[in-house]
């Protein structure tokens, strides 16, 4: 009776032709996990532009004075901006609002006002991170711009007369990373008069 079964060579070439299956697979699959995550965080640098830049109109656009008789606008530089205004959640209390840049990195500092009278104490300033891999290079992150400005026209000259602002602009220039050593740079630029100083039409 013949007995049933793998010979030896046949039992190497199933191993093999399952290795190689394996190997296939389990690149196909690297790919298809670092192309998502690759995606997402490019779609997440994108998201978070837009939704620092909203923010930030919301809040410029409120700038009021200081609870300790400060103007609406206290610093006004290209990578830096400081103001007064109220939370962008609605509440009641004038904020000590920075925006500043440290190397790729934008931060948001927010002093609340404490003391009686009430007044800014800096060192209880309270730091977060709103967006990485800022790719502006000499592009200002924030322009400024005087009682004219209707939508086009140049922005004032550095250093800015604090006086003569009337709106203002964030330009954010994001890093993205679509494939692997593959950087894309996604733009968006948004603005608004602040309220409390304004004398055009602008929204």
């Amino acid at each position: 009776m013949q007995e049933k079964g793998f010979t030896i060579l046949e039992l190497l070439v199933a191993v093999s032709i399952f290795s190689v299956l394996s190997v296939m697979a389990a690149l196909l699959f690297v790919n298809i996990f670092t192309g998502s995550n690759q995606q997402f965080s490019a779609l997440s640098n994108v998201d978070q532009a837009r939704l620092v830049t909203n923010q930030f109109t919301n809040e410029i656009r409120n700038a009021t004075t200081g609870v300790e008789g400060s103007a609406p606008l206290n610093t006004a530089s290209t990578n830096q901006i400081i103001f007064f205004s109220k939370s962008s959640l609605g509440g009641a209390t004038v904020n000590r609002v920075r925006y500043y840049l440290v190397g790729t990195t934008l931060y948001k500092g927010v002093t609340v006002p404490s003391g009686n009278p009430p007044n800014y104490n800096l060192a209880q300033e309270s730091n977060i991170i709103v967006q990485r891999d800022i790719s502006n290079g000499v592009t200002p992150i924030f322009t400024y711009y005087d009682g004219s400005y209707a939508g086009s026209g140049s922005a004032l000259v550095q250093p800015v007369n604090i006086n003569s602002v009337k709106f203002v602009k964030m330009n954010l220039m994001v890093l993205t990373r679509v494939k692997e050593n593959v950087n894309t740079v996604f733009s968006i630029s948004a603005g608004a008069t602040i309220r409390n100083l304004k004398n055009n039409l602008g929204n």
